[in-house]
């Protein structure tokens, strides 16, 4: 049946394949006033992984991101810290990458910001107020959204509840208390740009339907973010757009479930938020990464201290096949075995469990058990007391790798990082082998004594020695 996503829109799954050579998708980066924190990266650690897997299906991917580098948050922050909120943008945007980095999201195509599309967003506010779907008073322009006859069909809202109950700023110049800024004239002392209607700046809203059109059209495949920007940041993205280009904005709309704590939605507001640089400091990215993915994207993920322990234990158990399979090779194995064909044929099966998983709706939590079954079929293939070949474990480890990669989580570095052996730890095992060499037993078991008492076993092998960590 090939790949089939949840559309937000249509609330259905609906077969994916993009519109023409490549698909384009367009993802709400952050507002750079802060590190973002887990709930964030969900999204990000999302958008990234639809990417990879839709490249490995064969289908080329633009991907843009934006970054809010204006708004009243951005404002406060850089008064706060007495600076200027261009200033607050770049220290952040630098934070972020660090971060990003570090989960091993792949940099997009572009990376835009609200301040270098003004004249972008200026352009699609002077259509809107030709059209008669934006006005004007005293130099802050509002679109009007009952002009817009199709405004609440994201989320699914007929106009009389989003008037009862939707977060609307009251401000009595506006003819209808659902209308929304498009453009906001500029206070004492904030950043301000020049435009028909006097010294303003941008909403928030207008930015990515600004950035859209001009980075990958004015209809795209797909369009992601959280499900907290379904409303009114994504409803009201439609409504400008569709709009202002008689267009669909987007073909796919894609919305991630929140990360919880304590079963509340994880945010700055309500200060219960983690920041992925502070977890980092305990659980390494991976093992963040792996959190985000071991839950269907839509649904909802429980952050907890204990959540990250299972995750990482988890992840374990995945770098420890890996590195397993890394140690054999340094012995001297057949290059082929009888029934090599048929147990790396065996192989192939864990790819098709993994790939039907990803088709349907980017199942990260099946594709990840579909690991988990090729990691014990490794397992049971190379116990002690059989013998494998060069030519299965050749093909075993690059079966690991190619489906951990898909989800981004790399083996290499994990495994890279868990071998990393401080200084004296070498220097005991080094000397524990110079001991045995020169055939002093009492001494070489003392040391690995030592070294069991420091959580470091030793395991003697044919391939050598085996170093495993508690």
């Amino acid at each position: 049946m090939g790949i089939v996503l949840y559309n937000s829109m249509t609330r259905k799954k609906e077969p994916f394949a993009p519109a023409g050579d490549y698909a384009t998708i367009y993802g709400c980066g952050p507002t750079v006033y802060n590190l973002f924190h887990i709930g964030n990266a969900r999204m990000f650690v999302v958008y990234d992984t639809l990417r990879r897997y839709l490249e490995y299906r064969g289908i080329p991917v633009k991907a843009v991101q934006n970054f809010t580098d204006i708004d009243d948050k951005m404002i406060r922050r850089a008064a706060e810290e007495n600076t200027t909120v261009q200033a607050i943008a770049e220290k952040y945007i630098k934070e972020y990458y660090i971060d990003a980095d570090g989960l091993n999201i792949r940099r997009f195509d572009a990376y835009p910001k609200a301040t270098e599309n003004i004249d972008e967003i200026l352009e699609i506010i002077r259509t809107l107020i030709e059209k008669g779907h934006a006005y004007e008073v005293d130099g802050d322009v509002y679109f009007r959204v009952k002009s817009y006859g199709e405004y609440g069909k994201l989320s699914h809202q007929p106009l009389e509840e989003l008037e009862s109950g939707a977060r609307i700023d009251v401000d009595e110049r506006k003819e209808d208390p659902l209308d929304f800024a498009l453009w906001k004239k500029s206070k004492p002392g904030e950043p301000a740009w020049p435009s028909p209607y006097g010294e303003g700046r941008p909403g928030w809203h207008i930015e990515c339907s600004a950035m859209v059109r001009k980075y990958l059209g004015t209809t795209i495949d797909i369009h992601l973010g959280g499900q907290d920007l379904i409303f009114p940041h994504h409803e009201n993205e439609v409504a400008q757009s569709e709009a202002c280009n008689g267009h669909p904005l987007a073909r796919f709309w894609i919305h991630n479930g929140h990360v919880n704590v304590d079963n509340k939605k994880m945010s700055k507001s309500l200060n219960n938020f983690f920041l992925v640089r502070d977890v980092a400091k305990k659980y390494d990215y991976v093992v963040i990464r792996f959190f985000l993915l071991s839950a269907h994207y839509r649904g909802p993920i429980n952050y907890s201290a204990d959540m990250m322990e299972q995750a990482k234990n988890s992840w374990a158990r995945i770098t420890g096949c890996y590195e397993h399979l890394l140690f054999l090779e340094k012995g001297q194995l057949p290059a082929a075995l009888p029934g090599d064909a048929e147990q790396i044929e065996a192989l192939s099966a864990f790819r098709k469990q993994f790939i039907a998983a990803m088709d349907d709706d980017l199942n990260t939590a099946d594709g990840i058990s579909a690991i988990f079954d090729l990691v014990r079929h490794i397992n049971t293939a190379t116990a002690s007391d059989k013998a494998v070949s060069s030519a299965f474990l050749s093909a075993a480890k690059g079966m690991l790798e190619e489906l951990c990669g898909v989800l981004g989580l790399s083996l290499r570095k994990a495994v890279e990082a868990s071998q990393e052996l401080e200084p004296e730890i070498q220097a005991l095992i080094d000397e524990r082998q110079a001991a045995r060499k020169a055939k002093d037993f009492a001494k070489a078991d003392a040391i690995r004594d030592k070294l069991k008492a420091m959580g470091i076993t030793l395991m003697d092998t044919p391939q050598g020695v085996k170093v495993v960590r508690e």
